[in-house]
């Protein structure tokens, strides 16, 4: 998180959460009139990416929120000011990184970064495509059912380069032997397919603990399980919570096209969500353990959700199941505010793609109506100004709280 400000905003929900409870962050009371909605969480612009549907049992690449692991019922300003706020603190990112402030070495520093203008205007562009695409909803209410499920090459951007990496890595890409997640997990040798012997990422089981978690998952799987490994030092804010993989497909003896049948099923130890240290009471859904909540919510924002999404207890915790995306790529900011691309319009276009996608995402929360929609189409119409502003001054607060850990640090 001693990164950047824009690390240190994505390790630290709930410190936003805090802020919100306590009034740091000062909203305005007509966003009270916005029905309660399912919401990401933690939504910031590196939560959204390309990724296959339905988890790894499709191929239809979608440009979506990608992260639901802090998803709960609550209020849509949460995740339009987090995404508001992330992207000021993209373009902080950047112009550090350009002039040394920040070190990161694989990062060409030559680029030319996106202005604070830019940042403004971009806000203002995600703010009025959400707004439209709830108008929308409110006209057709079909409208929920459609995704950004195509090359976005409308605006010069790398956001293209980066859909075609997905497509790539999809089942039914051309480097979906090579570099997909199932690919660079698994060995295949003679017969035999296996989770890579890699210390840094996978720890073996010993043949008890193989044979308790093949007990308590197998049952959620949809076909034979053959490798279970533990996942180690996977995830920014879960560290250090229980991750398994299980390797799932045809039984033996494997070859080149059942390797293609193959999929990995992740099993992940959840906490609660960062909005429910003080918004828990705020829905009576929100009461559901951590798993349980992250599926439901998942499964209502999703066009179409993993078809392998489920919880379970294992040894008194709370597990979610779900599968593991063939491909699934995300964004950095030097990805879409650094480069000709990002300055001539590409920081834009992603501002756009990201408030269209979190829209509908919103407004699948309830699928009976259109009351959420319509609410939020005329609220936010009212507050987009205000709602750049809080989110510009919030960004300056970030930066400060940043300097703060660091110095804290340092005299450790």
């Amino acid at each position: 998180m001693a990164s950047s400000p824009f690390v240190f905003f994505r390790g630290t929900a709930q410190l936003f959460y805090s802020d919100v409870y306590n009034g740091v962050i000062s909203t305005p009371d007509n966003l009270q009139n916005i029905p309660l909605t399912s919401v990401v969480g933690d939504c910031h612009l590196s939560n959204f990416g390309f990724l296959t549907e339905e988890g790894s049992h499709g191929d239809t690449v979608i440009f979506s929120p990608n992260d639901f692991d802090d998803a709960c019922v609550g209020r849509a300003e949460w995740d339009i000011l987090r995404l508001l706020t992330s992207l000021s603190l993209t373009q902080v990112h950047c112009e550090g990184v350009a002039n040394g402030t920040y070190r990161f070495d694989d990062i060409d520093t030559s680029k030319p970064v996106i202005s604070k203008n830019a940042v403004t205007e971009a806000q203002q562009t995600l703010l009025s495509t959400y707004i439209n695409t709830c108008e929308n909803v409110t006209a057709d209410a079909s409208v929920i059912y459609d995704a950004v499920d195509y090359r976005p090459d409308k605006s010069p951007s790398k956001i293209a380069k980066l859909y075609d990496k997905a497509a790539m890595r999809s089942a039914g890409g051309d480097a979906f032997t090579t570099k997909s997640a199932l690919a660079r997990a698994v060995t295949f040798n003679d017969d035999t397919l296996a989770f890579k012997a890699n210390r840094g990422k996978f720890t073996p089981l010993n043949a008890k603990e193989y044979q308790e978690l093949y007990n308590a998952f197998a049952p959620f799987m949809d076909d034979t399980v053959v490798d279970i490994v533990k996942r180690e030092n996977a995830g920014t804010g879960s560290v250090n919570m229980d991750r398994f993989y299980f390797l799932v497909g045809p039984r033996k003896p494997h070859t080149a096209e059942s390797f293609s049948k193959c999929h990995i099923v992740e099993v992940k130890q959840q906490r609660e969500a960062a909005p429910l240290h003080h918004f828990k009471s705020l829905c009576p859904v929100n009461l559901l353990n951590p798993a349980h909540l992250t599926a439901r919510s998942q499964r209502r924002m999703q066009r179409h959700a993993d078809l392998i999404l489920d919880e379970a207890i294992y040894n008194d915790k709370h597990f979610l199941i779900r599968s593991r995306h063939h491909a699934k790529v995300g964004i950095t900011p030097e990805d879409v505010a650094m480069g000709n691309k990002a300055v001539n319009g590409g920081f834009n276009y992603v501002a756009e793609l990201c408030g269209y996608t979190l829209a509908l995402a919103h407004c699948r929360g309830d699928r009976r109506s259109t009351r959420f929609a319509n609410a939020a189409a005329s609220v936010l119409t009212e507050e987009r100004d205000n709602l750049v502003a809080i989110a510009n001054q919030y960004a300056e607060l970030v930066q400060s709280d940043y300097t703060w850990f660091c110095e804290t640090i340092a005299k450790a």
